[in-house]
């Protein structure tokens, strides 16, 4: 049985006079101890997915319906305070600048106990302290810093402060939507390689949410490209970077700087992102795509399987299919 299995999901907000279908028939599937990487740019739907399968989305004004099925239970439609018992012990999650939502007035310490206390009431405090010490070996932090107040840390220390909760009861699946975002590049690399380690020692999946393609090739062996709510391209990271099919992952990658290898210039992609209240008939790239033809415009592309967990949603890969 598969860790999680999205099936089918779509996530709409509800606006003044128009709905936004911000999720458009997602589907996506990962093992125990899986790495995923969802990449696209700011739009592409990408945090409202992990809000929907954290159960975080605003009832009054989204709508979601599929499946999302989290070690046989289908998360859609959970009681909040049946999800309340998975949040943190068996789903958890580092959002961008995590380390703003820590008290300023309170020492860490105390914040990490008052979070552990929710799922075991009875830890007293040096049980409290042992499991911080615990946490803190494993995300390089000094024991220290259990007792230093929020401002006494840098970026990059906060941030390790934050990953380190979302560890504190050993979860099956933590989400990291942008969590390295905020960081120089030399925190920001430091980090990336221990949540490499950390996924090894505590056997862990793992979801890296992000706009940056080098983050997904540093930590994880899956990744998913999005564009305006849609799958476009999914499959194993070194393959989807190294060969890209979809014009959209093509075009990406463009953007980007290579450390090896050829120099190129880099190219923006042309355009901006479709109106999401407007239902799209065809391929939501299609206005951007310099390869578009006319039935681009008119026909929604089915995903095509080209090998082994990969899959394209474009027309131009007709007939490329591994038999």
């Amino acid at each position: 049985m598969a860790l999680l299995d999205i099936r089918n999901v779509n996530i709409v907000y509800k606006m003044e006079g128009h709905d936004i279908l911000a999720c458009d028939d997602v589907n996506i599937t990962m093992e125990t101890q899986d790495s995923l990487g969802i990449v696209g740019e700011s739009g592409s739907g990408k945090s409202t997915l992990a809000m929907g399968i954290l159960g975080l989305l605003p009832t009054n004004i989204t709508s979601i319906a599929g499946e999302i099925i989290f070690k046989g239970t289908n998360l859609i439609g959970l009681s909040r305070e049946d999800y309340a018992k998975l949040r943190w012990k068996e789903l958890s999650a580092v959002f961008q600048k995590s380390m703003n939502s820590l008290s300023p007035v309170h020492k860490v310490g105390k914040q990490m106990a008052a979070i552990y206390r929710v799922h075991m009431p009875s830890a007293s405090d040096s049980e409290c302290r042992k499991m911080g010490y615990n946490l803190f070996e494993k995300v390089g932090l000094s024991s220290r810093v259990y007792d230093a107040y929020p401002h006494e840390l840098s970026g990059g220390m906060a941030q390790r402060v934050a990953i380190a909760l979302s560890l504190m009861f050993h979860p099956a699946l933590v989400i990291l939507d942008e969590a390295t975002t905020a960081l120089d590049v030399i925190t920001e690399g430091q980090i990336l390689r221990e949540l490499v380690t950390l996924q090894e020692k505590e056997k862990m999946a793992s979801i890296v949410i992000t706009h940056n393609v080098s983050v997904v090739a540093t930590t994880c062996k899956k990744v998913v490209v999005m564009y305006a709510g849609r799958i476009v391209e999914s499959g194993w990271t070194d393959q989807v970077l190294v060969t890209p099919k979809h014009p959209y992952t093509q075009g990406l990658l463009k953007s980007f700087p290579a450390f090896h290898g050829e120099r190129q210039s880099l190219r923006g992609i042309p355009g901006s992102l479709p109106d999401l209240s407007m239902r799209i008939p065809g391929c939501v790239f299609a206005p951007r795509c310099p390869h578009a033809v006319d039935r681009c415009h008119k026909e929604r592309p089915s995903d095509i399987l080209l090998g082994e967990h990969w899959r394209v949603a474009c027309f131009l890969v007709e007939g490329d299919e591994k038999q």
